[in-house]
């Protein structure tokens, strides 16, 4: 088959979720074998972190905004490249599209309430164009692939699909999200914090992160620990922090705060592996990513009981109500003070990650587009 799949994001500096899910995947799909080609479509960056092969082609647009890339630019690109089918893998799609049409919807959030409203402009705009676009995009699709079974629950309830045009294929990890030694890791670590040992959270403009429960949380830590671990926040800006920490009610955390702003994907390996915990309490996930990279990494992790949460970190994880900051913080004491705890949260998380690759991701989806070739 001739496969054009969407990607265009990639080559951006600051990636985030979605731009590594795609990037994962399309660089596994050249391991698979066979005798497909792969046409990925990328707007302009400066990371240029793919390269082509014999089957793997990158095809670069240059539009402006993002919906003019996605509504005017791709679909012309398409009339050229005549593929037997499209892929697009972050949520939207051309509204007029002259070839089967597949699309990753990781989730629906933009069509649920919003938690609180401290999200960025650029947040805002990108919810109001997915509320404009998926609803007449998924009309369109002959498969709409989700990344775990409680979203595709979300989908079909919400949106009155059919059952066989919703599918759930998991996320992965990177190998390079693996345990390491602590001499390892001291030069990307000293980068942004000067000691090993401490407490992580990726921040995020996100109301859905969570972000004000969890400091009233590491608040209470700091009350009742010994040790008062620094809380590193990844991705959240100092002005945001201190926001944040006085709607929280809780100013005097900031001082315990590292804010190094944006860590890029290839540091946070030595990060994880350097923390002592990893706070991901987020309110909503339509999977959780890194929760499978901590874990992979051999850290202790502090998780929610929301979403699809449970059933990517499963049933042994230390999972609480993220609505609950004494719960979070009870859970970091508890690590903390039980050295049994800490050594089985760890080892479990090593075992359990073992069930989800990016390789298995490439597959599935494969098997998605042989199906489509087949009708």
């Amino acid at each position: 088959m001739k496969i054009a799949i969407e990607a265009q994001r990639i080559f951006r500096k600051d990636k985030h979720g979605m731009d590594f899910v795609v990037l994962e995947f399309v660089r596994r799909l050249d391991k698979l074998g066979g005798t497909d080609e792969f046409y990925i479509l990328v707007g302009p960056g400066e990371d240029e972190c793919l390269a082509e092969s014999e089957r793997v082609h990158i095809v670069r647009i240059n539009a402006g905004s993002y919906p003019v890339w996605e509504q005017i630019a791709l679909p012309l690109a398409l009339m050229k490249i005549k593929p037997d089918l499209l892929h697009c893998t972050s949520n939207t799609a051309p509204l007029f599209c002259s070839v089967p049409l597949v699309l990753t919807l990781h989730d629906i959030i933009f069509l649920e309430r919003q938690r609180g409203s401290n999200a960025s402009l650029y947040q805002k705009l990108g919810r109001i164009y997915r509320r404009l676009m998926v609803p007449p995009v998924l009309k369109k699709c002959k498969t709409i692939i989700t990344v775990s079974d409680f979203e595709r629950k979300r989908i079909l309830s919400s949106l009155n699909l059919p059952q066989d045009r919703v599918v759930s294929v998991y996320n992965g990890f990177s190998p390079a999200f693996r345990p390491m030694e602590a001499g390892e890791c001291e030069a990307v670590r000293q980068k942004y914090i000067a000691q090993d040992g401490f407490i992580f959270f990726l921040g995020n403009t996100d109301p859905k992160k969570n972000t004000v429960i969890t400091f009233k949380a590491y608040s209470l830590y700091l009350k009742e620990s010994k040790i008062r671990r620094p809380l590193l926040v990844a991705d959240y800006s100092p002005a945001r922090a201190k926001a944040s920490a006085e709607e929280a009610q809780c100013p005097e955390i900031l001082s315990n705060m590292i804010l190094p702003g944006y860590i890029p994907n290839t540091d946070l390996p030595y990060i994880y592996n350097s923390a002592f915990a990893f706070l991901y309490t987020s309110l909503r996930e339509s999977f959780g990513i890194p929760l499978l990279e901590s874990m992979a990494c051999g850290t202790a992790v502090v998780s929610s009981n929301t979403s699809a949460i449970p059933e990517v970190a499963g049933s042994g994880a230390l999972l609480v109500d993220p609505t609950e900051p004494r719960l979070i913080a009870d859970a970091l004491l508890s690590l903390e003070r039980d050295a049994e705890l800490l050594q089985k949260t760890r080892a479990y998380g090593l075992e359990r990650v073992k069930n989800f690759s990016w390789e298995n991701t490439a597959r599935g989806v494969v098997d998605i587009y042989h199906e489509i070739g087949k009708e």
